[in-house]
């Protein structure tokens, strides 16, 4: 069977015939007779040719003509008139300081598919029938953030170490031990001796393996802490307060004051602790200060729920500033989602008792009383002013997380068609 390709000509030998091979590669190639090509081939020309493929190579058969492609039947013939071309110019008339007002009279009349009325009078004519705006409200100045606290990442030196000195089939045993404690292994035992009984097989003695995670654990969970408290030193200016606390309270831990190995570091991590929460303290009350001097008062609502060192009573002048502000910035004229962020904050924060609403939205939306009915244990005197009466007994409900922004959902595989015979 024979199929069209292109060839380059590569040589003439003179008897008659050209050398060839396939067109941009090496192979296929051979012979063709040359009197099937043009009167004016040369050496390097591409030609599309009729070739037959057998066992003893490729035989060219014909030289095939192509035909140019032609373009006349798909163009548009474009026709001018006779007119002579008038060039358009434009000039805008200068403004000048004796430009006078247009008169009311100068005004055009409005189009009968206008719905505005026609102002009338002075006021109309300031005011006039432009649509109530909603209340705006202008952003304070930012204010600068202190660095972000760093997250303890502790190692594993020392727990590696003693895992690495245990026989394999004790690791099992010490890894579990340390996750959940002596009842989880002794879970793991049961369960397993529950399944080796329904198949017959002896069951594992449960007394020795207990035994073991006992004698483990200690040095374990001494080894978990050092690998902490190391991380905490390494970090101890910028670790976060939560992570250097939790640490400091695990260096209380039964097994670990044993350990003499631990001493010395736990005594310089309640140190460190009690340093880093003393000036913690004077920069939180600074940065509440200086959010209520630039009118932030969400932010330093917010930042009044959070102290460094939980127990300590917030400062009755700062109180009172900051209950001031907080009234201040919530009222009837509130924008509706601005007055839930404030009430959201007011609730959560430790002068959330001081604080006094003037006046109340007349028609507040439905987000609004949501917000009102939701806080409403821990701001019982606002709720009042709404209608909302808190019942005796009511939990207090928790902050609100931010929400994740959503993500497109993946589109499910099409599914392979069906390849059943039946029916």
């Amino acid at each position: 069977m024979s199929k069209r390709i292109d060839i380059e000509l590569t040589s003439n030998r003179g008897d008659g015939t050209w050398t060839w091979r396939a067109a941009g590669a090496k192979t296929p190639k051979g012979a063709l007779n040359g009197a099937i090509l043009d009167a004016g081939a040369k050496v390097g020309d591409t030609v599309k040719v009729e070739a037959e493929f057998d066992l003893d190579g490729v035989d060219i058969l014909s030289v095939v003509k192509v035909k140019e492609k032609s373009y006349r039947g798909n163009l548009l013939e474009i026709i001018g008139s006779n007119k002579e071309f008038q060039p358009v110019t434009q000039k805008l008339a200068e403004k000048g300081k004796d430009r006078k007002p247009r008169k009311d009279g100068d005004r055009k009349p409005r189009r009968d598919g206008d719905k505005r009325p026609p102002r009338e009078g002075a006021d109309a004519e300031k005011s006039g029938d432009r649509r109530p705006r909603r209340p705006s409200f202008t952003a304070p100045p930012e204010l600068p953030k202190r660095p972000a606290a760093k997250r303890l990442k502790p190692r594993r030196t020392h727990r590696s170490a003693v895992l690495d000195t245990l026989p394999v089939e004790q690791r099992g045993v010490a890894e579990r031990a340390l996750i959940g404690g002596i009842k989880a292994v002794r879970d793991a035992v049961k369960e397993q001796n529950d399944a080796l009984k329904k198949e017959g097989k002896p069951e594992i003695p449960a007394e020795g393996l207990i035994s073991m995670a006992q004698e483990l654990l200690p040095k374990l969970r001494v080894a978990e802490w050092l690998d902490k408290a190391e991380a905490a030193k390494a970090d101890i200016l910028t670790l976060d307060l939560r992570d250097l606390r939790q640490v400091v309270v695990g260096a209380d831990d039964p097994m670990v004051v044993r350990d003499e190995t631990t001493r010395a570091l736990a005594t310089e991590l309640k140190a460190a602790l009690k340093s880093r929460q003393e000036t913690e303290q004077i920069q939180w009350l600074e940065d509440i200060k200086s959010a209520i001097a630039v009118s932030r008062v969400i932010r330093a609502l917010k930042m009044s729920s959070e102290p460094p060192k939980a127990g300590q009573p917030f400062p009755a002048e700062l109180g009172a500033q900051l209950a001031a502000a907080a009234s201040t910035a919530i009222s009837s004229e509130t924008a509706p989602d601005r007055f839930c962020a404030v009430l959201e904050a007011i609730a959560f924060s430790p002068v959330r008792g001081q604080v006094k609403l003037a006046t109340v939205p007349a028609n507040p939306n439905e987000t609004v009383l949501a917000t009102v009915k939701r806080v409403a244990p821990l701001v019982p005197q606002i709720a009042a002013l709404f209608g909302v009466v808190v019942a005796p007994g009511v939990s207090s409900p928790r902050p609100l997380r931010p929400t994740r922004p959503t993500r497109p959902k993946a589109k499910p595989a099409p599914k392979a068609p069906s390849t059943s015979t039946e029916g």
